[in-house]
């Protein structure tokens, strides 16, 4: 049985006097550096930017967001953060703008004494994440996006009857969101959680009523409508994974291509949902978190005890040996890297030459010495 999920709960400042909330689950959880800090050396740290509807404190207890920190804290340190005006975080005074979402993320990762990391962006989360790996490319190892998107409904030219219908879920939540009765925000949670079980959607529409004032909710929905990083997303040069749900009704999956479109570099992975936010029972989760968990493998600083052997792999290496860890075939490989059978085996030659191995079963027992193959299942089939 896996052990119960734990976190610590700390506070850092914002450059506008605001106190923000921040999380430290996973592998760092139990422990902490000397300073008081994210204690280096305790795996590779995952940044999460702060998206929509989060309390950092309740999420332990959510069927939507709990298999999320678990799946994320197993092999990693995971650090996420209540966005202002969310969860524990204070309420601004200010005006909600893209600039200060980008100052409060660099506000917790130099209070977690983080000095370069993995960036998880999700939602407008993306968005977020974009422009702070533009800004700050040193700190940024890997970005990964989920149901992301580059310019908000504001910014994509929308027709008439989008904006009504805008302005009219603006309204729902100014008018709604703070009753009783979970009618009005119902509306909402169903284009999060389409397909959603009763205890998730009836969880969804208990925590937007928790992590914020209906104010404040409306008034940062608004905001996210005015956001456009299409600039910086050209700017971006850390290697950078998109994911994207097909059915996607919160955001369009068009918005998600266009942004792996604006990414230098950027793969994109189309998820088969209809959910905004994956749930742990859909076949998209477990996809979505095998790419995941490869693509981070594959970009993660190589232990300090491994043989010199890997620090010498490209990050495509890495990532085919991480899959070769996991027990994948060369056909399986094949079609999670979207290259050919052919291409497969010439890649694991040129991995086992580079290791100085001559079989699969060796080059697998010495990748996993090295901390490869740690997700949980073969991963896509």
């Amino acid at each position: 049985m896996a052990p119960p999920l734990s976190q610590e709960i700390r506070f850092c400042g914002t450059r506008d006097g605001l106190r923000l909330a921040y999380a430290v689950t996973g592998r760092a959880a139990s422990g902490r550096a000397a300073s008081g800090r994210a204690a280096p050396g305790r795996g590779p740290v995952l940044v999460r930017a702060a998206h929509f509807l989060t309390h950092v404190e309740f999420d332990l207890q959510s069927p939507v967001w709990r298999p999320w920190l678990e799946t994320l804290g197993r092999d990693r340190t995971l650090v996420r953060y209540d966005g202002r005006g969310c969860g524990l975080s204070d309420h601004p005074a200010t005006p909600l703008c893209l600039d200060s979402w980008v100052a409060d993320l660099e506000a917790v990762v130099d209070a977690a004494g983080l000095e370069r990391f993995a960036l998880l962006g999700c939602s407008q989360g993306g968005a977020v994440s974009v422009a702070y790996a533009a800004r700050h490319p040193e700190r940024v190892s890997a970005l990964v996006l989920l149901g992301s998107y580059a310019r908000g409904l504001m910014r994509r030219h929308p027709t008439p009857e989008q904006v009504r219908e805008a302005q009219l879920l603006l309204e729902m939540i100014e008018i709604g969101w703070g009753r009783e009765n979970p009618a009005f925000r119902q509306a909402f949670t169903s284009l999060y959680l389409p397909g959603g079980r009763p205890d998730e959607v009836q969880w969804f529409n208990e925590m937007e009523r928790l992590s914020t004032t209906p104010a404040h909710a409306a008034r940062t929905v608004a905001a996210f409508g005015q956001i456009d990083v299409s600039d910086e997303a050209a700017r971006v040069r850390c290697p950078t994974l998109v994911l994207h749900a097909r059915g996607d009704a919160r955001v369009p999956f068009d918005e998600g291509r266009r942004m792996a479109g604006l990414i230098p570099g950027a793969r994109f992975v189309p998820l088969d949902s209809a959910n905004h936010m994956l749930l742990s029972h859909e076949a998209a989760f477990a996809h979505c978190f095998s790419e995941m968990h490869a693509f981070l493998s594959a970009h993660d600083p190589v232990p300090a005890g491994a043989c010199a052997a890997f620090q010498a792999l490209t990050p495509r290496e890495r990532e085919l040996l991480e899959l070769l860890a996991r027990g994948l075939d060369n056909l399986q490989i094949a079609a999670h890297l979207a290259v050919s059978e052919k291409t497969v085996r010439n890649k694991v030659s040129a991995v086992f030459e580079k290791l100085g191995v001559g079989s699969r079963g060796r080059a697998i027992v010495l990748a996993r010495e090295a901390g490869f193959g740690r997700g949980s299942g073969p991963g896509p089939g």
